[in-house]
């Protein structure tokens, strides 16, 4: 493979290995569940990459991305494995929150780029290591918080900076979904099928749990609930538009009222964050149980509130007194109800990867780096430590 030096920007100093502007960047994928699938079918209308290497712990995973992936990809059930390897360039981690870190740090020393989805760290003592390993293997890094690369939203990050909002005080977010209970069924998994212990790595030890097992975003050992599933999402396009630093503190509530006897974190959370430098307020609320708001953020300014979504923004004036409001404005870019999870046409997944491709061949510092889904990430652990202790969390 002919490769080039580039000179690292924005953020990454000194000389790495660069590509060809139009070489191919081959990929192996480090945990190959429906998240890391659904960003396999995103990379597909993208040119100039090859999925040629799989590592999951599960055969049924393994056989539904063979399905995306090159004819005669490398598959193992071991990822270091897939690290040795010199033909991979680069790794999707879609892997469970508490292994996201350490794969990462090990596939930056192994010499590859990562995409690792979020949140970034499962802990907060996690942060340093991570980045480090960033920075001193010159690796792009990119955290799958995909709305820094959607156009809409970059768009409407001007506007915020131009002032057009006045001086924003508030910020509403929200991700709430309606969904039935779904009972603890008799799910048909062979625990002969799977690496058991390779999936729980780090966690306390614990005998296989067939729902833990496809359901582990809702338990403490393996993820973190809505605030670090959902919310993060949110917090991290925020910290983004208005430039700030960790919260100072947050107060939280939560509880199971679609899930109990099932999930140990709550399926209904809300979080107040504050930020005294900056006067501001945000505030977030989610549930699995009322779907009103869906997925959206509002940052209300004195001059204006501005509403984003992953498909469509708005600016909503303020009323004056004595006058009639303004008229609004929108612009609808995706294909898709307001306040979606996800809207199509365009895909944002496909531009957060496209960001990462361009990045790893022009060794340019990607849309979020590590640093960024630490410091997202950090501020919904906050969350969760005041709706773990009962009090309010403050920042270290």
């Amino acid at each position: 493979m002919q490769r080039r030096r580039f000179l690292l920007t924005g953020g990454y100093a000194g000389s790495a290995l660069g590509y060809q502007a139009n070489e191919t960047v081959h990929l192996g994928v480090i945990g190959a569940g429906g998240r890391a699938r659904a960003l396999l079918r995103a990379l597909d209308k993208l040119p100039g990459v090859r999925v040629n290497a799989i590592a999951d712990i599960w055969d049924a995973s393994i056989a539904e991305a063979r399905k995306l992936a090159d004819p005669g990809a490398f598959i193992t059930k071991h990822y270091p494995r897939l690290l040795e390897r010199k033909d991979v360039d680069a790794v999707l981690i879609g892997s469970p929150d508490h292994w996201h870190v350490r794969m990462t740090v090990d596939a930056c020393a192994a010499g590859k780029d990562v995409y690792v989805e979020k949140p970034l760290t499962h802990h907060p003592s996690e942060g340093p290591a991570v980045i480090e390993a960033q920075n001193r293997h010159r690796r792009v890094v990119q955290v799958g918080t995909q709305q820094r690369s959607m156009p809409h939203l970059i768009e409407a990050r001007e506007i915020v900076r131009s002032g057009k909002l006045g001086r924003i005080h508030k910020v509403h977010m929200s991700w709430n979904r309606n969904q039935s209970r779904r009972p603890a069924a008799r799910l048909q998994i062979d625990p002969a099928s799977l690496e058991w212990t390779e999936f729980v790595g780090g966690a306390r030890r614990q005998d296989f749990d067939a729902y833990r097992f496809r359901n582990w975003r809702w338990f403490w050992d393996f993820g973190g609930g809505i605030f670090t599933d959902l919310m993060v999402h949110w917090l991290d396009t925020v910290n983004w538009m208005l430039d700030l630093p960790l919260p100072a503190t947050a107060a939280s509530i939560g509880d199971n009222i679609g899930h109990q006897g099932l999930w140990e974190t709550p399926d209904t959370v809300q979080t107040l964050l504050t930020y005294p430098r900056q006067s501001l307020q945000a505030y977030f609320e989610g549930t699995f149980v009322n779907a009103r708001n869906a997925a959206m953020t509002e940052l209300m300014g004195t001059e204006a509130t501005l509403y984003i979504d992953r498909g469509r923004y708005e600016i909503l004036p303020e009323r004056r007194e004595g006058g009639s409001p303004p008229p609004a404005s929108t612009k609808i870019l995706g294909e898709g109800p307001r306040g979606a999870d996800f809207y199509s046409n365009p895909d944002g997944e496909a531009a957060h990867l496209a960001n990462w491709l361009e990045c790893i061949r022009t060794r340019r510092r990607p849309a979020v780096p590590a640093e960024e889904g630490v410091k997202a990430a950090d501020g919904a652990h906050l969350a969760n430590a005041a709706l773990r202790s009962g009090a309010v969390a403050k920042q270290a």
